[in-house]
This record gives C-alpha cells, structure tokens and sequence, in this order.
C-alpha cells in the first residue's frame, strides 16, 4: 500500500492502539484502496470517554499560558510540515494538490490563533446598578467535548474544533469521517508531539457513525457536541442532545448564493467566482452554490466564466500541476451527475467545459443555464464544480430569490464599489457575506450560519466561548 506520514490506530489516553477491526481508505482519484485504520468498537469508545473525562480534570486547571504554548508548539511543528498533511489530504479526499496546501495553512492557523485567544478570554467585574453587590462573571471549561468532522476540509475541520476546545480547557473526542480519517490522526499525532497530555485529545475511527455518536452522547461525562455536517444529521443529532439539555455547536449545510449586480466588475466578480466555487471542488459548504446574475452581465460573465472553468486542468491532485482533482467518492461523483440530469428535465442546458478523466470519481465543470429559480440546482446543495445561472432584472428580485432558502451560511455579493455591497449585504440572510470577493473565511473571524445552517459559531473571538460555561457570581465586596 501508499505509505503514509499517519498513525493508522486509534488515540486513547496517549496510546496508539490498534484494533482488531479494519475498514479501507479509498484514493477516490482511482477508486483503490490505499491504506487501512482501525474500526473502533463501542468497548473503544467508552474507554476513550474514560480518558477524556480522566484528564480533564487536570488539563481543565492547567495554567491558560501552558495551554497556549502547547498550541503554539503545535501551530510550528504543523506548518513546518504542511506536504505532509497536503499529501494525506489529496489521497484521501481527492482534492487538487494546491487546494491541499491551502488547506493544511489555513488549518494551522487555527492553533495559532487559539493559542493567542487561551491566554485572553475575558471576564466582569462591576458594581450592580442598584449598588447592592458586585458583579463578577467568570468562565470555565465545560468538560469533555465529541467532535464530529466531515470529510471535505478534513485537517481544518479538526482543527477549528480542537483548537478552542483545548484553549478553553476542555479534553476531547475526535471521531473523524470514514472517507478521510488519515488526515484527522495525523493532526492528533502533530498535538502529541507539541505536548498535549495524555487523554487531552482521543481519535476514534469508525465506518459506524451513527452508532457511535448515539451511543457517545448517552454517556453523561460528554459535555458538549461539535459537529460539521449536513442539516439533515444536524437535527437529528440535536434530537439526541436534547434529550439531555446539552450544549451543541452545529456548522450545517448552505445553500450560498453568488450575486452581481449592475456596475459590478465582470472580471473581479468571475475571479471571485473561480474561488467561491472551485475552491476544494465545489466540495464545501461556503461554496457558491447558485449565481444570480443581473441581466446586463449574465452573458459576459457566463462566457468568461466558462472560459476560466475550461482553462483547469482535471486530474488526480495529488499531481500538483493538476487544477481539479476528484470528489471525495463515486458515490458523490454519480449524485452530481444526478442532479444534472434532472436539470436537464427542468429545461436546464448544460454547458461542459472540460472532459474529465474516466477512472476515478472525477467531475467536469460545467455551466448550468436556462434554469428559473426553484429549480433543483438552485434548491440543493451540488457540492462539485457546478455553476447554475439565473439572470435577474431587479435588485430587490434578486434580494428576496438569494434569501428564498432554508439555509443561511454565507452569500457573495459583488456590486459596483464596497458601500453598495455593504447595503446589500445587510439585507442577506446569512451568518456571513462576501463583498466583493470569493473568500470569507479566516481564523480569526466567526463562522456560522443563520436559519437551518447552523448554531453558534467557530472561529474569531467567539470560537472559545463555545467550550466554556459562564458562571456568575454576587458578591459582598
């Protein structure tokens, strides 16, 4: 098999352990198996609860400066081997080499950042108003915390989670996808040699996602969730927390819009689009999901961007002069080509722009038009390099159809200069607005949607709070 830079057994209590249960991980560029890590079993899962619960009781009081260092620590080791981590992203999620990199960057980031917000999370102190008693709210890490990643950003969706989590105190339960567990092992393998203690952080890999999860939340030392997936399992795992009033962060599906408005810059906003929907593929949940394109540019920026779409070269990304690499499986390569197809039914008219490589789970970008809004494509999430066009002749139409979904993660908007996208963005239903650029996301922002696309937020300043209780105290001073 490819060797590999990866713990391949599971993380419990500092141990690497490996099981006597299996499962494959795909190089979905060529649909082969290329390595193998442990299949926990529940026995696995309690005992990697028994670690977390352990060592929290130690790491919650150790000193924020130690935490901070640690995560420091990690931050360097990480980005002085981020090929390393690219290599494990590419071959197991199918991403293109350069996406990989950008990714791996972007996930260190977040032990830096966290390791700067450890040492500073603030606290009160004031007299009341009515001057009866002082005021002090103090803050302290809410125990042992499940983590559930998705496979799309796999290193920095582990790390946008561990990182707070460990800045705040908390020990934690990483339980990885089965599409791209490599990546999230590798991670957890850079914290244990920054430092972190034994049983502060525990992976366990499983082709049972569901059954473990459940079984995991049942137990009553789990504190808190924190998951990145779909709406769909989203609530079903609220159901499940609820049951015991626990505390979830849940980052969901989006249905992103990607707006130009009359004036905008034809070339910026095509720039801009090459990133909000090319970027890992079309494979994210920020990604433009469906344009909305005002009348008097709906030509031009089609064929420009139908130029730029047939200019990236399709291959497996872990050739780095590919531009494109593969879905993460067939199984997503063949639902895009689904949707597709009943596009067409709605009187959709597919534009190919590239051909892609037969073996592998390998899909071509392609331009959608012809298409009203509400149909398919402007309704579920694509998830792969598909660009469905609705051309727009008012402002306020293209307001209210943008706005016209479930979901409210992010919208892009490009219009003739910053105070306009500002106007409009203020009127976007979405937890995050791009103005005049295709990226948003950053470490030290807050990401998170409004609506169905998510509770609470990661990132920025906020990210921390959701592994920390806020305890108030009066006092006779």
């Amino acid at each position: 098999m490819t060797k590999i830079s990866s713990p391949t057994g599971l993380l419990i209590d500092g141990k690497w352990i490996t099981g006597s249960n299996k499962m494959d991980v795909i190089d979905p560029s060529s649909n082969q198996v290329f390595a193998q890590v442990t299949d926990a079993t529940l026995a696995e899962v309690d005992a990697a609860i028994d670690s977390a619960s352990t060592a929290f009781k130690t790491w919650s009081e150790t000193a924020p400066r130690v935490r901070s260092e640690i995560l420091r620590k990690a931050f360097e080791i990480m980005s002085a081997e981020l090929e390393d981590c690219a290599r494990l992203i590419s071959l197991e999620n199918g991403k293109a080499w350069r996406d990989a990199m950008g990714e791996a960057a972007y996930a260190a980031e977040f032990f830096r950042w966290f390791s700067e917000e450890a040492v500073r999370t603030p606290g009160d102190f004031r007299k009341s108003p009515s001057g009866d008693k002082t005021i002090i709210v103090d803050h302290r890490p809410i125990g042992v915390a499940l983590m559930v990643t998705p496979w799309n950003f796999p290193a920095a969706m582990a790390t946008r989670k561990l990182g707070p989590a460990l800045a705040a105190g908390c020990t934690a339960i990483l339980k990885p996808p089965a599409e791209t567990p490599l990546t999230a092992l590798w991670v957890a393998d850079v914290l244990q040699r920054a430092g972190v203690p034994a049983g502060v952080v525990n992976v366990v890999t499983t082709s049972k996602s569901s059954e473990m999860v459940a079984h995991a939340l049942a137990d009553k030392r789990i504190a808190t969730l924190s998951f990145t997936g779909s709406t769909f399992v989203g609530k079903k795992l609220l159901q499940l927390t609820s049951q015991r009033v626990m505390p979830a962060s849940m980052e969901l599906g989006g249905n992103a819009p990607f707006l130009v408005f009359e004036g905008a810059d034809v070339d910026k906003a095509v720039a801009g689009a090459m990133i909000a929907k090319m970027r890992n593929g079309g494979a994210a949940c920020t990604a433009a999901n469906r344009f909305y394109i005002h009348e008097s540019v709906a030509e031009e920026f089609s064929k420009k961007l139908a130029s730029a779409f047939s200019a990236l070269k399709i291959g497996p990304g872990i050739e780095r002069e590919n531009d494109l690499g593969a879905m993460v499986s067939q199984k997503e390569a063949d639902k895009i080509s689904e949707l597709l197809t009943k596009a067409e039914s709605e009187g959709g008219k597919v534009i190919s722009t590239a051909k892609a490589p037969e073996k592998g789970a390998f899909v071509a970008p392609v331009i959608v038009e012809g298409i009203q809004h509400g149909s398919i494509l402007t309704r579920e999430e694509v998830f792969g390099p598909v660009a469905p066009i609705v051309s727009f002749q008012n402002q306020d139409d293209a307001i209210q159809m943008a706005n016209d979904t479930e979901y409210g993660l992010i919208s892009y908007v490009f219009a003739k200069d910053a105070g306009a996208g500002i106007g409009i963005a203020k009127q976007m239903e979405s937890g995050m607005v791009a103005i005049n650029r295709g990226l948003a996301s950053d470490p030290a922002a807050p990401f998170g949607g409004m609506k169905e696309s998510g509770i609470g937020r990661e990132g920025g300043f906020h990210g921390i709070h959701e592994f920390l209780e806020t305890q108030y105290f009066a006092v006779d001073l």
